[in-house]
Protein backbone atom coordinates (compact mmCIF):
# COMPACT_ATOMS: atom_id res chain seq x y z
CA UNK A 1 0.00 0.00 0.00
CA UNK A 2 1.62 3.30 -1.12
CA UNK A 3 0.01 6.21 1.14
CA UNK A 4 -0.64 9.22 -0.48
CA UNK A 5 -1.04 13.15 0.06
CA UNK A 6 -4.73 13.00 1.29
CA UNK A 7 -3.71 9.93 4.03
CA UNK A 8 -0.65 12.37 5.59
CA UNK A 9 -3.17 15.85 5.65
CA UNK A 10 -3.67 16.83 9.19
CA UNK A 11 -2.01 17.30 12.35
CA UNK A 12 0.20 15.47 14.17
CA UNK A 13 1.84 14.76 17.64
CA UNK A 14 5.56 13.97 17.29
CA UNK A 15 8.19 13.13 19.36
CA UNK A 16 11.74 13.34 18.30
CA UNK A 17 14.77 11.73 20.58
CA UNK A 18 18.37 12.62 19.20
CA UNK A 19 21.33 10.35 20.76
CA UNK A 20 24.54 12.80 19.43
CA UNK A 21 27.85 11.52 19.98
CA UNK A 22 29.37 14.72 19.90
CA UNK A 23 27.32 16.64 22.12
CA UNK A 24 24.25 16.73 24.28
CA UNK A 25 21.22 14.37 23.59
CA UNK A 26 18.39 16.07 22.75
CA UNK A 27 14.62 15.80 23.09
CA UNK A 28 11.99 17.46 20.65
CA UNK A 29 8.09 17.09 21.83
CA UNK A 30 5.47 19.03 19.68
CA UNK A 31 3.33 18.67 16.03
CA UNK A 32 3.59 18.83 12.29
CA UNK A 33 1.01 20.34 10.18
CA UNK A 34 0.39 19.12 6.90
CA UNK A 35 -1.45 21.14 4.91
CA UNK A 36 -2.79 20.96 1.06
CA UNK A 37 -1.64 23.86 -1.25
CA UNK A 38 -2.58 24.82 -4.49
CA UNK A 39 0.14 22.18 -6.58
CA UNK A 40 -1.61 18.76 -5.01
CA UNK A 41 0.86 18.64 -2.46
CA UNK A 42 1.66 19.65 1.00
CA UNK A 43 2.99 22.22 3.36
CA UNK A 44 4.58 20.48 6.02
CA UNK A 45 5.04 22.86 9.29
CA UNK A 46 6.65 21.23 12.51
CA UNK A 47 6.69 23.19 15.95
CA UNK A 48 7.22 22.65 19.47
CA UNK A 49 9.31 22.69 22.30
CA UNK A 50 13.61 21.00 22.34
CA UNK A 51 15.87 20.60 24.93
CA UNK A 52 19.14 19.48 24.12
CA UNK A 53 21.09 17.92 27.41
CA UNK A 54 20.75 19.84 30.74
CA UNK A 55 20.18 23.30 28.70
CA UNK A 56 16.83 25.57 28.62
CA UNK A 57 13.76 24.57 27.02
CA UNK A 58 13.56 25.84 23.56
CA UNK A 59 11.07 26.58 20.62
CA UNK A 60 11.82 24.61 17.48
CA UNK A 61 10.03 25.22 14.19
CA UNK A 62 10.72 23.42 10.34
CA UNK A 63 9.08 24.11 7.33
CA UNK A 64 9.25 21.96 4.09
CA UNK A 65 7.38 21.41 1.01
CA UNK A 66 5.81 17.92 -0.17
CA UNK A 67 5.06 16.93 -3.71
CA UNK A 68 3.42 13.65 -4.59
CA UNK A 69 4.45 12.17 -7.95
CA UNK A 70 4.64 8.52 -9.39
CA UNK A 71 4.20 6.63 -5.93
CA UNK A 72 6.94 9.01 -4.24
CA UNK A 73 7.42 11.27 -2.12
CA UNK A 74 9.64 14.85 -3.13
CA UNK A 75 10.53 16.77 0.09
CA UNK A 76 11.80 20.25 -0.49
CA UNK A 77 13.00 22.86 1.66
CA UNK A 78 10.76 25.98 2.35
CA UNK A 79 12.63 27.82 -0.39
CA UNK A 80 11.61 25.32 -3.00
CA UNK A 81 15.35 23.42 -3.33
CA UNK A 82 15.36 19.83 -2.82
CA UNK A 83 16.21 18.00 0.20
CA UNK A 84 14.97 14.02 -1.20
CA UNK A 85 12.95 11.96 -1.47
CA UNK A 86 11.14 8.61 -0.66
CA UNK A 87 8.39 6.14 -1.15
CA UNK A 88 5.94 6.20 1.11
CA UNK A 89 4.97 2.52 1.60
CA UNK A 90 6.97 -0.14 4.40
CA UNK A 91 10.05 0.48 5.43
CA UNK A 92 12.02 2.37 2.99
CA UNK A 93 15.00 4.24 2.73
CA UNK A 94 14.73 8.09 1.51
CA UNK A 95 17.41 9.18 -1.20
CA UNK A 96 20.64 10.23 0.53
CA UNK A 97 21.26 14.26 1.06
CA UNK A 98 24.95 15.53 1.18
CA UNK A 99 24.79 19.27 2.56
CA UNK A 100 28.92 20.43 2.46
CA UNK A 101 30.83 18.19 4.22
CA UNK A 102 28.14 16.85 5.86
CA UNK A 103 25.54 13.35 5.19
CA UNK A 104 22.11 13.07 6.02
CA UNK A 105 20.71 9.38 5.53
CA UNK A 106 16.76 8.98 6.50
CA UNK A 107 14.85 5.73 6.95
CA UNK A 108 10.81 6.15 6.82
CA UNK A 109 8.71 3.18 8.92
CA UNK A 110 5.02 3.18 8.24
CA UNK A 111 4.24 0.18 9.00
CA UNK A 112 2.49 0.95 11.97
CA UNK A 113 0.06 3.25 10.04
CA UNK A 114 -0.95 5.56 10.84
CA UNK A 115 1.24 5.78 13.26
CA UNK A 116 4.97 6.56 11.95
CA UNK A 117 8.25 7.57 12.09
CA UNK A 118 11.43 8.89 10.24
CA UNK A 119 14.87 7.74 11.18
CA UNK A 120 18.42 10.29 10.43
CA UNK A 121 21.60 9.27 10.49
CA UNK A 122 23.90 12.48 10.46
CA UNK A 123 27.40 12.54 9.88
CA UNK A 124 29.89 15.21 8.82
CA UNK A 125 33.43 17.37 10.59
CA UNK A 126 30.78 18.59 13.72
CA UNK A 127 28.23 15.95 13.43
CA UNK A 128 27.78 12.53 14.64
CA UNK A 129 23.81 11.92 15.48
CA UNK A 130 20.79 9.64 15.12
CA UNK A 131 17.49 11.41 15.61
CA UNK A 132 14.51 9.08 16.02
CA UNK A 133 10.82 10.72 14.88
CA UNK A 134 7.32 9.36 15.93
CA UNK A 135 4.37 10.45 14.46
CA UNK A 136 1.16 10.06 15.35
CA UNK A 137 -2.00 11.54 14.39
CA UNK A 138 -3.86 13.82 16.89
CA UNK A 139 -7.34 13.04 14.66
CA UNK A 140 -8.04 9.66 13.51
CA UNK A 141 -10.20 9.65 10.79
CA UNK A 142 -12.14 7.43 9.01
CA UNK A 143 -9.96 7.14 5.73
CA UNK A 144 -6.50 6.90 8.00
CA UNK A 145 -8.46 3.74 10.03
CA UNK A 146 -9.67 2.15 6.40
CA UNK A 147 -5.60 2.53 5.26
CA UNK A 148 -4.26 0.52 8.40
CA UNK A 149 -7.18 -1.89 8.05
CA UNK A 150 -6.16 -2.41 4.70
CA UNK A 151 -9.73 -1.51 3.07
CA UNK A 152 -8.48 0.86 0.90
CA UNK A 153 -5.58 0.36 -1.36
Amino acid sequence: MILGRDDFAGVWRMTRRIADRLGPDGEFDGIAEMVADADDGLRYRESGRLVLGSGPPMTAERRYLWRFVEGRVMVAFADGGPFHTFQPAGRVAGTDHPCGADLYRVCYDFRHWPAWQTEWWVIGPRKDYTSLTTYVPIEVTADRLARRAGGRQ
